[in-house]
């Protein structure tokens, strides 16, 4: 059904006027205004007289007449009440409309409050995922200014061990002087001892000339002649000896100083090392930023990884695991695999192992190598040789499916990992 706007009723056209029933006109207008009563008094008694008939059929069409208006009124009657049945029905069905209208905004408002909750649970997630990645961010970042600092602190505790090392050798070469020194003053003071004894001697044997002279005489120049060879020979023998010492002396700076110029010349060697070593951390740490997928930060993929770089973490269940693959190192006779080749020179290296959730080993990467590639390649071996690991505990396995673990390997009477 259309709906009429409100305050407005529809065009309906009104009924025609009932045609009005022809009527002869009365022959006196007089008799026809007269009501009926008053005109059935007038009529009279006669029956043959024409003027009562007449006045009968005005009477019947007069009551016709009043039939008609009175069906007219019904008529009229009836058609007031289809308008306000009409009436009634338009303004049910404005309201009815009205209602519509108001259910159909109310659903819009319905909708746009449940579009607005989406665009804000959209902006809330959003904005967790930025947070997320900004913590991971700062998580990388956290870990490489970690994984710099310990290798500053290795450098500075090598730098320092150098320094005492130094410093050990200085004091054992003053010791070694000190101790040729005192050498040198206790021969020096036996000699005085011997010519003063010879002098105590030659004295007697002049005292004992004195006594003899008239008969030894030709004896005392003899052995006059002889005293002073033996005093040339011993003057020459002396000689020689202060000779031989200055030549061992001479001898034993050059061999000191060829000892420092081959220990500084390892020092300069192990400083090149140290620093073609930083030279290409530095770029790999470059190319790390230039190409992420080759950075020796900890990897993003889809697996689910955990990162252990130390020995403390909030989650006990993955220190506990890591420390057990470290006593798996320790306690067993792994040591014999790089005991030869730890006896060289080297750097401790820090070791990032990869774990899967099996206890298989995923990657074994160096962030320092020791810079001996026998001892990098032993410990490759102790790794593979104790492989397969421990399976996750089933905490660990529900949050993690990779765990790198990384270590500083020590080697002295075993293998120690910090």
């Amino acid at each position: 059904m259309p709906v009429t706007p409100a305050g407005k009723l529809p065009d309906i056209p009104s009924p025609p006027a009932p045609a009005a029933a022809p009527t002869n006109a009365p022959a006196n207008a007089t008799v026809r205004n007269i009501p009926i009563q008053e005109r059935e008094a007038l009529v009279p008694d006669n029956a043959s007289d024409p003027a009562p008939k007449v006045l009968e059929k005005e009477a019947r069409e007069r009551t016709h007449e009043l039939a008609k208006l009175e069906q007219e009124k019904q008529a009229a009657e009836r058609l007031r009440q289809a308008e306000l049945m009409a009436d009634a029905q338009r303004e049910a069905a404005r309201k009815e409309q009205q209602l519509q209208e108001a259910a159909r905004q109310e659903q819009e408002r319905d909708e746009a409050a449940r579009k607005e909750i989406i665009r804000q649970e959209q902006t809330r997630q959003a904005q967790l995922e930025a947070a997320r990645q900004e913590q991971l961010r700062q998580e990388a970042i956290r870990v490489e200014q970690a994984a710099r600092n310990e290798v500053a602190r290795q450098e500075a505790e090598r730098q320092a061990l150098a320094r005492q090392e130094e410093v050990r050798r200085e004091q054992a070469k003053l010791e070694e002087k000190a101790r040729e020194e005192a050498a040198r003053q206790a021969q020096e003071r036996a000699e005085v001892a011997r010519l003063d004894a010879a002098r105590k001697a030659e004295a007697q044997r002049a005292e004992q000339a004195k006594q003899a002279q008239l008969e030894e005489a030709r004896q005392a120049q003899q052995l006059e002649a002889a005293r002073q060879e033996a005093i040339k020979q011993e003057a020459g023998r002396q000689e020689a000896a202060k000779q031989e010492a200055a030549r061992l002396e001479q001898s034993k700076r050059e061999q000191a100083q060829l000892e420092k110029a081959k220990q500084e010349a390892e020092r300069e060697e192990r400083l090149r090392a140290i620093g073609r070593q930083l030279n290409e951390e530095a770029a790999q740490r470059d190319a790390a930023l230039k190409n992420p997928s080759r950075s020796l930060l900890p990897t993003v993929s889809g697996m689910r990884r955990g990162w252990l770089f130390g020995r403390v973490d909030p989650n006990a269940d993955l220190v506990q695991y890591a420390d057990a693959i470290s006593k798996k190192f320790e306690l067993n006779m792994a040591f014999d695999m790089v005991r030869e080749a730890a006896k060289q020179r080297h750097v401790p290296p820090m070791v990032t192992l990869a774990i899967r959730a099996d206890g298989s080993v995923e990657k074994v990467t160096f962030v320092v190598s020791s810079g001996v590639p026998a001892i990098d390649e032993a410990i490759r071996n102790v790794v593979a040789r104790h492989a397969p690991y421990g399976a996750f505990p089933p905490n660990l396995a529900r949050q993690y499916d990779v765990i790198e673990i990384r270590r500083t390997w020590i080697f002295d009477t075993a293998i120690r990992l910090q």
